[in-house]
């Protein structure tokens, strides 16, 4: 019996704390038969390059000076057909994906938002903006989204959502603070789950 990895590739433009959790659970033998072939950035310092190449993780850069966004993504999406990536995660990728881009790969992209879509999403909302609206609209939950994504902001189909509740002395910091500790535990679980779902991941005879 053979096993085919199912392989994930990374897109990050932060620090990568949720590829951290991922990583972690990679190394505590929590995703049998998933691979993390590659981690790519479009900002050479980005923390998560640093964090994934200290761990023995492929890391690649892709400049993105003078270049268009079509450009760009047509030189990332090569690097993940040559990797073989079955499934692309967005860990604060900081840029907005190509129409061809997302055509190319359907139902193989997934995000996570730190709110609970359809509230505070789209191209205003990302990073503290978000905990920053849920605070200002009196919100009495917020939480996390992991979706599939579509050539819109935050519009593809919704895979899970997990709330958290806003507490009267809950800040900016502190509400970022809830939400990454749900994406931390449930990214993997849903990267998990797809893998589960991927024919092409499971044994075959030789």
């Amino acid at each position: 019996m053979e096993t085919k990895q199912f392989k994930i590739a990374v897109l990050a433009s932060t620090n990568g704390t949720d590829l951290q959790a991922i990583i972690d659970e990679m190394k505590a033998g929590q995703m049998p038969g998933i691979e993390l072939a590659v981690v790519i950035s479009n900002k050479k310092d980005a923390y998560a390059l640093a964090r994934a190449r200290a761990q023995g993780y492929k890391t690649v850069f892709i400049d993105p000076e003078g270049k268009s966004r079509e450009g760009f993504d047509i030189e990332m999406a090569r690097i993940l057909e040559e990797e073989g990536a079955d499934l692309i995660v967005l860990v604060g990728y900081m840029r907005i994906l190509s129409s061809e881009f997302v055509r190319k790969f359907p139902k193989k992209i997934i995000n996570v938002h730190p709110a609970l879509i359809p509230k505070f999403c789209g191209e205003n909302f990302f990073g503290n903006s978000v905990h920053k609206a849920v605070l200002e609209a009196g919100e009495k939950e917020t939480g996390m989204t992991i979706h599939y994504v579509d050539e819109g902001v935050d519009t593809g189909e919704t895979i899970l959502q997990k709330t958290c509740p806003v507490e009267k002395n809950d800040t900016e910091e502190t509400l970022k603070a809830k939400v990454q500790a749900l994406e931390k535990k449930w990214y993997p679980e849903v990267i998990r789950m797809l893998a589960a779902l991927n024919p092409s991941s499971t044994s075959k005879s030789t």
